[in-house]
């Protein structure tokens, strides 16, 4: 399984960016697809995550209500849509897949792609 991710960049504080994550072979609806997040220095962090079969969305206290992840079972893509950017969101972004149905340790996803970054500029 291999996971591409693209879609970062530099953006305004206020602005907002898409994320992709294209995965190869069949993503099946006992997975979870997340988006992780690492900034300098500090440790990687969950960010959102859906479950493939249902849809359903889980996120992390800190980017709620700005930040959407959906999927496109048919491209075998999942989104990140980031809203309302700030400072504190720079880093890298990974995407993950579990094969265990996990929805925020990190420990527990097995594939990752090789990160994608993001800038938010004050």
């Amino acid at each position: 399984v291999q996971l591409q991710a693209s879609g970062g960049g530099l953006v305004q504080a206020g602005g907002s960016l898409r994320l992709s994550c294209a995965a190869s072979g069949r993503t099946f609806s006992s997975h979870t697809m997340g988006w992780f997040r690492q900034a300098p220095g500090k440790e990687r962090e969950f960010v959102a995550t859906i479950r493939w079969g249902t849809g359903r969305q889980y996120y992390a206290d800190s980017v709620k209500g700005r930040f959407t992840i959906s999927r496109d079972s048919a491209e075998n893509t999942v989104y990140l849509q980031m809203n309302s950017l700030k400072p504190e969101d720079t880093a890298l972004y990974y995407c993950a897949r579990s094969n265990r149905g996990a929805l925020s340790d990190k420990g527990s996803f097995d594939y990752w792609g090789q990160g994608t970054l993001v800038t938010v500029s004050s």
